[in-house]
């Protein structure tokens, strides 16, 4: 054995990488320098950060793409059920309002509600004061509509936290409520507008 290598045993919770060993590393001996493992537990750290976000991402993604096909037989939209939720619970919103509680441009949001009108779901009439704002109404296909919907996003929700008792569902609602609370201050703080 070399005298310039201590033969050292390999710890269990550590692997290291073949990349990072030295060419002349023997099986069992370890000569990655402790500022290149320090660099690796760093890294390891950064990636797992990185896996959160990406997951975060990807569990979102899903979600809408499970919705989409769970509301497939209602004949709606992702967007549209997005609309007609808000409606039911304030009905007789003004236009402009509505586009800015759910982030959307004032064409966006015509274009969206134009096809909620021809279908029979939802009417716009006049403000009684300020005729040129248009206030926005589920119709009574409308609210049926939501009840289907609902009945639908519950069927999808208990599926999809399957395996979470009641205590695990309100300690993810708690997290993910800190985590949009963190993510508002910074948007805040950073002088970011609504998109």
């Amino acid at each position: 054995m070399n005298t310039t290598q201590k033969r050292l045993p390999t710890p269990p919770t550590t692997t290291v990488a073949p990349a990072l060993q030295a060419p002349e590393a023997k099986a069992g001996t370890v000569s990655v320098p402790r500022a290149s493992r320090a660099a690796l537990r760093a890294t390891d750290f950064d990636n797992w950060d990185q896996r959160l976000g990406f997951l975060m991402h990807d569990v979102s993604r899903l979600r809408r793409n499970v919705f989409d096909e769970f509301m497939k037989p209602v004949g709606a939209t992702r967007s549209q059920w997005w609309v007609l939720a808000h409606l039911s619970r304030h009905d007789g919103m003004i236009q402009s309002d509505l586009a800015n509680v759910l982030e959307l441009g004032k064409a966006a949001l015509g274009g969206l509600l134009d096809r909620l009108e021809n279908s029979g779901l939802i009417e716009r009439r006049s403000d009684e004061i300020d005729r040129r704002a248009k206030r926005v109404y589920l119709l009574p296909k409308g609210n049926q509509h939501v009840t289907e919907m609902r009945l639908k996003s519950h069927e999808m929700s208990e599926r999809m936290l399957q395996g979470l008792d009641l205590e695990a569902r309100q300690a993810l609602a708690d997290m993910l409520m800190l985590v949009k609370r963190n993510l508002v201050a910074i948007k805040k703080e950073k002088g970011l507008a609504d998109q």
